[in-house]
Order: C-alpha cells, then structure tokens, then sequence
C-alpha cells in the first residue's frame, strides 16, 4: 500500500520541507532569546498554574521586600519561585509532545510522564513554601506581635 505525499517544486515531500529549518541553531542570541520568550509566553497563555505560580513568586518576593529580608533571603525566595516556574516551562513542554506523539489514544506511558513531569511542579512548589514560610514567617510574626 503506497502512500502518496505532495510534493513542491523542490520535489521534496511536504512533510520533509516543513522539518527543514526545525533542526537548525538560531542564527543569533536574540532569535534564539525570541523563541524562549515565544515558549515562556505560550505558557503563561495557556497554563493556569503559571499564572499562579507566577502571582505567589510575586506576592513572596514583594512581600519579603517590604518585610526587609537580607539581600540572600529575598535571592532564595527568587531562586525557589523560578525554579517552579521554570519546570512549569518543562511540564508543558513535555505534555505538548506527549499529546503529539498519543494524539488522541490513552497510553499507559504517556499518562506516566505527564503525572512525572505535574509530580516535579508539585515538589518544586512544595519546596518553594517551606523556603518561602521559613523565611517571611519569622519576621511577619514579629510585625504582627508589634502590631497588638
């Protein structure tokens, strides 16, 4: 059974000539900084979480701005809420394939790697509320205490 691919003037099949740049280096760092920001954008459009996450790193840093964490303290709260960030980047991406590669059948696999990769999220942000509660917990006590 054969089947046929369109192809272009180039008599290239069309699947082939839609892969042609995909394996290619960004010819400059801002290109390659635009396709991060495309990745980064396409989250925070479509991923609730980000958002989420994104608003809480916020709410942390500005609220251990205002309680005047050391300079290291405000840095760990940042590192923390990137990183959770970041690997809500990850999550995403790695759905993305999965639901490339599975279209739309259930595999044992795929639900697998997508509970793994929402399992790294959760960890990260868990860790990013210990750090986050260790550090403007103590201080917020004392504001409170002050405050009666």
């Amino acid at each position: 059974m054969s089947q046929e691919i369109s192809t272009s003037q180039s008599n290239k099949p069309e699947a082939a000539r839609k892969r042609e740049f995909s394996w290619r280096v960004a010819t400059n760092l801002l290109i390659s900084f635009r396709y991060a920001w495309s990745g980064i954008s396409y989250t925070f459009t479509t991923q609730r979480n980000f958002r989420i996450h994104l608003l809480i790193g916020a709410l942390a840093i500005s609220l251990g701005v205002s309680l005047h964490l050391q300079a290291i303290e405000l840095a760990v709260i940042g590192i923390t809420s990137g990183l959770v960030l970041a690997l809500e980047v990850m999550n995403t991406a790695i759905e993305s394939v999965v639901d490339l590669t599975v279209k739309q059948s259930y595999h044992e696999l795929a639900k697998v790697a997508k509970d793994c990769a929402a399992g790294a999220v959760l960890v990260a942000a868990l860790a990013s509320v210990l750090v986050a509660g260790i550090l403007l917990l103590p201080p917020l006590l004392v504001l409170v205490r002050a405050a009666l």
